[in-house]
């Protein structure tokens, strides 16, 4: 036997050595743990990723790290994995690392050795080009390891931050995130929560009784809801853990695995050169009664498959992901059904977001308008609508990826510029025979042009009516605009489809050379 073949029983023990500290590894740290876990409707760490990954496609890394810190709870405690299962594999074939936070190991609080191996995955998402997803459900930083585990957050925050538009990083809380610990999903692409099970805030409930003296719950404080409808901090909100990571799948088909890369086309069988008749008697005759934008793009999509984005929050503005003749598509629109449409700091906020992380992962925009103008009022001057406006403006006007503007309705002074027109660089423009597009609607222009004239008129009424009716006829349609090249086609609505298709077709060879600068400024 030669000198470096070990004896077949050493080996047999190491082995069995290896498979012992495995099994461990892989085993619940207290059955009383799970059950708590399952009695909350939770899944645990590893049931979690065999139910978004494919069938027997993960592979762990660091399943025998263990924490080598000292504190009380601690010296007698150093369970494997050390509260967080990490590696990488498959969802419908396609690459992604993952991590999921084990709430029965320590409450899936980070240590130094837990945040360790989250660095781990992070770096290789990026060195690979492929989706970064994080299963978040922890108690934040794990006090006994002080300045340590503070220190591993930070490594978390600064690998967001570098991955960000580089690879999409999506963030599933499913259970706690406090403090610090609510900051890496801030930073990812998108926030996935579950309705009565997962809570993000930087204070809790106790915390703010004792400050403010405020009373609230912790869903209240930050619940999925909350955040889904008043903060605009969760994207996407399910009804329980298998249906959010359901989701988390079906928004993953709509996205690259990286930004050099396309994002996946597939087979459709919806004719792109579908006519939609509907589309004729969607816009009521009376031009501030409402309809619902909705139901004009599931129309135009394919098969009427529609994944929104931010579904809950300003919902005066409708952004989600859709194909068209197989491509995928960003789609934002004006929403009329609420606020009439109207832009104010929310919704250029949610739209921004969404023309920005398409903009970083090469996914086409689309974006239909109607919009009668910003939001009015001290709120909205106060808050900031200028700067919230210009991060809109700025979004649209970065964007390099292919852009469509298709103008339905009102299409009214800066609003009008901000939705993508001609002149901040959208590459094609179509309008309805209903569109209107003008510095403001008829009867406050005609209040101010006509001012003089009405005052003297002896019948004002009839007089404004007149005016209105003029200024309409003249200026409030699209052909004046397409006369100009600022509008490239007035289309009839029923072939929407088949002109977006086509032109969609015709942009995705598009290249734009950009002036070489670190970054660009964005009105934040």
């Amino acid at each position: 036997m030669s000198q470096t073949e070990a004896p077949k029983d050493t080996m047999e023990a190491r082995l069995a050595g290896l498979l012992e500290r495995k099994a461990e590894a892989h085993s619940p740290a207290t059955q009383r743990a799970v059950e708590a876990q399952r009695a909350k409707g939770k899944l645990t760490a590893r049931e979690r990723i065999d139910y978004l990954l494919d069938d027997d496609s993960f592979q762990e890394l660091d399943a025998l790290v263990r924490h080598r810190s000292h504190g009380v709870g601690l010296d007698h405690s150093r369970p494997y994995t050390d509260g967080v299962v990490a590696g990488f594999g498959t969802i419908d074939g396609r690459r992604v690392c993952i991590y999921s936070q084990d709430f029965t190991v320590f409450g899936g609080s980070l240590g130094e050795a837990h945040a360790e191996k989250i660095h781990k995955v992070q770096d290789l998402a990026v060195q690979t080009g492929v989706p970064l997803v994080g299963l978040n459900d922890g108690g934040g930083a794990r006090i006994q390891e002080g300045v340590a585990a503070l220190h591993g957050f930070g490594g978390i925050f600064f690998r967001n931050a570098r991955a960000s538009g580089v690879v999409p990083q999506i963030s599933v809380v499913l259970g706690p995130a406090a403090g610090g610990a609510v900051y890496s999903p801030a930073l990812t692409d998108f926030v996935f929560m579950v309705q009565h099970t997962s809570h993000m805030f930087i204070t809790g409930p106790d915390v703010v009784r004792t400050v403010t003296g405020e009373d609230v719950t912790p869903e209240q404080l930050g619940g999925a809801m909350t955040h889904a409808t008043r903060s605009g901090v969760a994207a996407f909100v399910a009804e329980d853990e298998r249906s959010c990571l359901d989701e988390v799948r079906e928004l993953l088909s709509f996205l690259p695995s990286n930004n050099l890369e396309e994002p996946p086309r597939r087979a459709s069988g919806d004719d792109p050169d579908r006519l939609i008749a509907e589309l004729r008697d969607l816009v009521p005759a009376r031009p501030n009664q409402p309809y619902d934008m909705k139901r004009l793009v599931r129309a135009v999509v394919d098969d009427g498959d529609y994944l929104e984005y931010f579904p809950f929050w300003a919902m005066n503005v409708i952004c989600g992901f859709a194909h068209i003749a197989g491509r995928v598509v960003g789609v934002v629109g004006n929403q009329p059904q609420v606020l009439a449409g109207v832009l104010d700091i929310d919704s250029s906020e949610k739209a921004a977001r969404f023309v920005r992380t398409c903009d970083a992962f090469n996914v086409p925009i689309v974006t239909f308008v109607d919009v009668p103008g910003f939001m009015p009022g001290t709120d909205q001057e106060y808050g900031g609508i200028i700067r919230h406006g210009a991060k809109l403006l700025y979004a649209y006007c970065e964007a390099t990826v292919p852009r469509i503007q298709v103008i339905v309705r009102k299409a009214y002074g800066g609003a009008y510029l901000v939705m993508d027109s001609k002149s901040i660089g959208t590459d094609m423009s179509y309008a309805w025979p209903s569109a209107e597009l003008a510095v403001m609607g008829p009867e406050s222009a005609v209040e101010i042009v006509h001012r003089r004239e009405l005052a003297d008129a002896p019948d004002p009424a009839r007089r404004r009516s007149e005016l209105v009716a003029d200024y309409t006829d003249r200026f409030t349609n699209p052909y004046a605009a397409a006369e100009r090249g600022y509008v490239d086609d007035v289309i009839d609505p029923a072939d929407t489809r088949r002109v977006l298709a086509r032109s969609l077709d015709m942009l995705a060879s598009k290249r734009e050379d950009l002036p070489k600068r670190k970054h660009g400024n964005v009105p934040l």
